[in-house]
């Protein structure tokens, strides 16, 4: 691996954009607003970004280790 860093921020990005866009996606049949869609999608993704981080960076630096 040549930078554990970048590769860690494309993952959890990856990551946070994919449960943003599955609550877009669940939100489609309710009666919400475009505001509303918007606002949760943007809250799951920072969310995720904050959980995701702590969790991915090691895992992903503990492998590029392993493989060096």
């Amino acid at each position: 691996m040549k930078n554990p860093n970048f590769i860690s921020a494309a993952i959890y990005t990856g990551l946070s954009l994919l449960a943003a866009g599955l609550f877009l996606v669940a939100t489609l049949t309710g009666q919400y607003s475009v505001v509303e869609r918007m606002g949760g999608a943007a809250w799951v993704f920072l969310l995720s970004m904050i959980i995701l981080m702590p969790v991915v960076i090691p895992i992903v630096k503990k492998k590029a280790k392993i493989n060096s």
